[in-house]
């Protein structure tokens, strides 16, 4: 089972050794969206939320702007499921040793799910994540984030 604590610094690790910017920012446990947005001194849209979603029997992680809904029906077409859902806080625990509101929007090598990035995201100038914790964010440039994070599929689904 993999650890949240090594998340952070797997992520650091992984961005330091491409060269590129990032700032991160310690903050106060933050549980929504609007919280982390406040605490990082970022507009809503610029966070990156990462929802790992089960669909018929695979977990998958799918990453769109904070200040957006997703839209499940668009998953399930892109992907010809007949099921969706998110996976239970329990279930995310198991495969992440994450805890809802800490998951990265990182694929392998960070986390073993194949990553999905939604349009509108890439649309922003950069993105803002919590990082494995509640109180650790990272910001860096979408151009950056796009080169290393590798989406395998970028839709529209929010």
């Amino acid at each position: 089972m993999p650890d949240g604590l090594e998340v952070l610094p797997a992520i650091r690790r992984l961005l330091t050794e491409a060269g590129v910017t990032f700032r991160e920012v310690h903050h106060e446990p933050t549980h929504t969206s609007e919280e982390s947005a406040k605490a990082r001194g970022e507009e809503l849209r610029i966070g990156g939320k990462a929802l790992l979603m089960k669909g018929d029997d695979v977990f998958r992680l799918f990453v769109l702007p904070a200040d957006r809904k997703l839209d499940s029906g668009a998953i399930r077409r892109e992907f010809g499921w007949k099921k969706l859902r998110f996976a239970t806080p329990e279930e995310l625990h198991e495969r992440t040793g994450l805890v809802p509101g800490s998951v990265p929007p990182f694929g392998p090598p960070i986390l073993s799910f194949e990553l999905c990035l939604d349009q509108a995201a890439t649309q922003n100038p950069r993105i803002a994540f919590n990082a494995g914790s509640l109180t650790d964010s990272i910001i860096l440039a979408m151009s950056d984030y796009l080169t290393i994070a590798k989406p395998s599929r970028v839709f529209a689904f929010s």
